[in-house]
C-alpha cells in the first residue's frame, strides 16, 4: 500500500483507444451515475483528420510533441505519396516508429524546427490546453489528479515488440501474483516508452496499459467480482485493435491470451478461448498468427474451468448468440477502462 492518498478533489480518469477515449471525472464522494462521463475521438483519430485536411489543402505537416498511439500512421503516408512533405520533431517521431532511421527513409524529415508555411500539429495522447478549455467550457473543476491507460507495445530493441508486450502479461502472472493492481503504474518500467511519455502529460499520475484497466474495470462493477469470488471467469476485451482474454478467479488473474482484433473471428476466437481454458492452446500458435501471445498458470479446480464468459470492449458484439454474457460496470460498457482506473487506486488502498 502507498504511504500516502490520493489528493481530495475529481479525478480525471481517461482510457486512450485507438478509435475513443472514453472519460470519467470521477468524484469520491458521489453516486458513480452523477460522475461526468464522455466518449470521445482517440487523439490519433483527430490528428489523423488534421493531417488529410492539410493534405487537401497541399500544405506541409509537422508534429511537435511527444510519443503517442500511432492511428494516424496511414494518414501520414497518404500525405506523403501526395507529393507532400511531412517532417517531425525527433520525440513526436517515435509515434510512428522505433526505429528513426527507417522512417525517415520513407520521406519523413525528421527536425526540432517547424518548416516555413508547415501546418504545425501536437502529438500527444494528454493536451493539458485542450482538457482545461474543455473541462471550463462544461462548467467543471479542474481534477486533483489525472490518469490515464493506453495500449503500449513498448520499445524492445533486437527483439519483436509483439513478444516484448506479453512479458507485461509474464510478470503478471509470476512476480506479481496475478494482482492486476499491479499493473497500475506510478513507476512505469523502461520499454514502456508511451507510457512514460503519457504519464509526463497528465503531470505524473498514475498510468496503465487498456488491457490491464479492462481486467481492473470489470472488477469495479460488484455482481462481477462476487461472481469471480464464487467460481472462475473468463473476461474477453474486444477492443478495435486487440483481442485480450483473462482468466480471473478471487481477484487475481490465473491466464492471459492477446491477439490482433483484426485476425480473428467469432469461431476461431472461440475456439481458441476453449482451448485457452483447457490448457490446450500454446504461445507458438498464437504468435505465429502474428498474435502476442498465450499463458497460464496451474488452475485451482475450484475456479470450476473458468467456464463462465464475459465479453466487454467496442467489438464485443463479435461474440454475440455463443454462451457469453456482457457485463456493463459502472452502468456503461465503454467506460470500462476508466471505471478500471478507479478500481485498481481502490486497490491499491489510495481511495
Amino acid at each position: 500500500m502507498p504511504a500516502h492518498k490520493i489528493a481530495q478533489g475529481p479525478i480525471l480518469c481517461l482510457d486512450i483507444g485507438s478509435g475513443t477515449q472514453d472519460v470519467l471525472l470521477y468524484f469520491p464522494d458521489r453516486e458513480i451515475e452523477n460522475c461526468p462521463k464522455l466518449v470521445l475521438p482517440a487523439p490519433s483519430r483527430v490528428l489523423a483528420g488534421r493531417i488529410r485536411e492539410a493534405t487537401a489543402q497541399r500544405r506541409a505537416v509537422h508534429l511537435h510533441g511527444c510519443n503517442m498511439g500511432g492511428g494516424f500512421h496511414s494518414a501520414m503516408k497518404a500525405h506523403l505519396a501526395a507529393g507532400m512533405p511531412f517532417s517531425c520533431t525527433r520525440d513526436a517521431a517515435f509515434s510512428l516508429a522505433d526505429d528513426l532511421l527507417a522512417l525517415a527513409a520513407t520521406g519523413v524529415d525528421i527536425r526540432e524546427d517547424c518548416p516555413e508555411g508547415a501546418a504545425d500539429f501536437l502529438a500527444a495522447d494528454y493536451d493539458p490546453v485542450f482538457w482545461a478549455r474543455a473541462l471550463d467550457t462544461l462548467g467543471l473543476p479542474s481534477p486533483a489528479m489525472v490518469t490515464a491507460c493506453a495500449q503500449d507495445h513498448g520499445f524492445h530493441p533486437g527483439q519483436s515488440n509483439r513478444r516484448g508486450r506479453f512479458v507485461l502479461w509474464e510478470k503478471l502472472l509470476h512476480e506479481a501474483h496475478g494482482q492486476p493492481e499491479s499493473l497500475l503504474y506510478q513507476e512505469v518500467p523502461a520499454c514502456f516508452t508511451r507510457l512514460q511519455d503519457l504519464q509526463r502529460s497528465i503531470g505524473g499520475g498514475p498510468v496503465a496499459d487498456t488491457g490491464a484497466a479492462a481486467v481492473l474495470g470489470a472488477l469495479f462493477e460488484p455482481t462481477v467480482r462476487r461472481k469471480a469470488e464464487a467460481r472462475g471467469l473468463t473476461l474477453v476485451n474486444i477492443g478495435n485493435s486487440h483481442t485480450v482474454a483473462f482468466l480471473l478467479y478471487q481477484g487475481r488473474v490465473w491466464g492471459v491470451y492477446e491477439h490482433h482484433t483484426g485476425l480473428v473471428d467469432a469461431p476461431r476466437l472461440w475456439d481458441q478461448l476453449a482451448r485457452f481454458r483447457k490448457g490446450l492452446l500454446n504461445f507458438e500458435e498464437i504468435f505465429d498468427d502474428r498474435g502476442h501471445g498465450v499463458m497460464r498458470l496451474d488452475l485451482p479446480k475450484e475456479a470450476g474451468g473458468f467456464a463462465d464468459t464475459l465479453v466487454l470492449g467496442p467489438r464485443r458484439t463479435m461474440l454475440e448468440g455463443y454462451d457469453v454474457e456482457f457485463p456493463a460496470p459502472g452502468g456503461d460498457m465503454m467506460l470500462t477502462g476508466s471505471f478500471g482506473l478507479v478500481e485498481g487506486l481502490r486497490l491499491q488502498g489510495r481511495l
